[in-house]
């Protein structure tokens, strides 16, 4: 574990506990044992702590998501293995989400509620794709419904456990969930939505992430890998990125070396998007 991972985990713990306001960095530091330099040497301030506690999250699950979508070969399971990740992880999670939201109810953040919306947009860039694999021209008509239809459902579900403790029964749920949104997506005939989502094409992936963005996201890996390799791949993917000289297959192979490090897997995710390498990078 680093020591990022570390004093998220430890600030979360306090977090749900005493809420934001009355948490101070000495009891964060106190409770992960570091000083407070060490503290700061890894975030600037308790907001830049929670930005990278909403980006750690975030980035987890929609990595989780996008792998099922791509990997799962049968079709009929796709669904179900989207629900039982998703929920999986609310429920992993659910100290987070709990404070996430209370947080955000008390007080309007624009930072965070613009990076909230960047990443909906990308799950729903996720959601769209599967969707379309599984149903093709049935729901051309009606697929921004049911990309809305799903995350009402997602979020609904998730309310009885992040805020009702109920247990949760992944296999069941997903299954329930899985035959509801088999019957919409097949007997829909009145979209409401008749354009695109603006969230979807508000994505900052798929080719819209910026140059500037890549190459942040790339420097901050370098400075936290310890991997010589990670570390070289790195820096020859952020030369690409200035000077593209290298051939596909070249770059395929350095996202290939970082894709497994932790601290690098959404830097892989959102270099797979940018080089158009999303379909076939696992070949």
């Amino acid at each position: 574990m680093t020591k990022k991972q570390l004093i998220m985990e430890e600030a979360l713990k306090l977090f749900a506990e005493k809420g934001f306001e009355l948490t101070s960095v000495q009891q964060i530091t106190d409770a992960c044992g570091i000083s407070k330099g060490a503290f700061y040497l890894s975030f600037k301030s308790k907001d830049e702590l929670i930005s990278s506690m909403v980006d750690h999250f975030m980035r987890q699950l929609i990595i989780q998501v996008d792998q099922v979508v791509r990997d799962v070969e049968n079709e009929e399971e796709i669904l179900y293995k989207f629900y039982t990740t998703i929920f999986t992880s609310f429920y992993k999670h659910a100290d987070f989400a709990k404070f996430f939201v209370k947080e955000q109810m008390k007080s309007f953040d624009e930072e965070l509620f613009l990076k909230s919306q960047m990443y909906i947009a990308e799950m729903d860039k996720t959601i769209l794709s599967m969707i379309e694999k599984l149903y093709g021209d049935v729901i051309e008509e009606t697929k921004y419904d049911l990309i809305y239809t799903i995350n009402g459902l997602v979020k609904a579900y998730s309310h009885l456990f992040v805020f009702y403790n109920l247990p949760l029964d992944a296999d069941a749920l997903a299954k329930s969930l899985v035959e509801k949104t088999n019957i919409l997506a097949k007997h829909m005939t009145k979209p409401f939505l008749t354009g695109e989502l603006p969230l979807v094409n508000e994505s900052p992936v798929n080719g819209k992430v910026s140059k500037e963005y890549l190459m942040e996201v790339i420097e901050q890996n370098i400075k936290e890998v310890e991997g010589e390799i990670e570390k070289e791949s790195l820096q020859l993917l952020k030369e690409e990125l200035l000077i593209p000289t290298l051939s596909p297959a070249i770059v395929k192979g350095l996202i290939r070396n970082i894709e497994k490090e932790p601290v690098c897997q959404w830097t892989a995710y959102v270099l797979e998007d940018y080089f158009g390498f999303t379909d076939n990078i696992k070949e």
